[in-house]
């Protein structure tokens, strides 16, 4: 099995990304956003600058990140976890409609994400990715690089 097209799959077809998240103390946090990406090894989001996951963004930039298919069976689950530093990225929203529109989501307008709108564009830039490797019979991660 290609488990690098494998991760590509699962990172196309899904609209829905968990960002791990940590405060200035190292108390944890989650939170699920539609996502764009820009190639593999970037992962776009717009979040308003005051959410919770926001501002641990602005203490602490390292996050981890997972997509995984909610509706698989039990002992048949398909995930990608990834790890990566975020910021908030002025110039990226050109990048960001292409992938919304690619997942069948409306273009985000310019003018809610500047230094007066409510929102920020974000974006993770992936350093590692994994699996759960479908040809093992139990909750293995393996290493790939879509």
């Amino acid at each position: 099995m290609d488990l690098h097209a494998f991760a590509r799959e699962l990172l196309d077809e899904h609209r829905y990304v968990v960002l791990g998240t940590a405060d200035g103390h190292g108390d944890p946090w989650v939170s699920p956003v539609f996502y764009a990406l820009d190639g593999y090894s970037s992962v776009l989001w717009l979040s308003r600058p005051d959410a919770r996951h926001s501002r641990n963004l602005a203490v602490r930039p390292r996050l981890s990140l997972v997509v995984y298919d909610s509706t698989a069976a039990i002992g048949a689950a398909k995930a990608v976890y990834m790890t990566a530093r975020a910021a908030i990225d002025p110039d990226g929203l050109d990048a960001y409609n292409r992938g919304c529109t690619a997942k069948g989501a409306e273009p985000f307008p310019p003018e809610k994400i500047n230094d007066n709108g409510p929102f920020r564009l974000y974006r993770a830039v992936v350093d590692e990715h994994w699996v759960l490797d479908p040809t093992v019979p139990r909750d293995e991660r393996t290493p790939v690089s879509p």
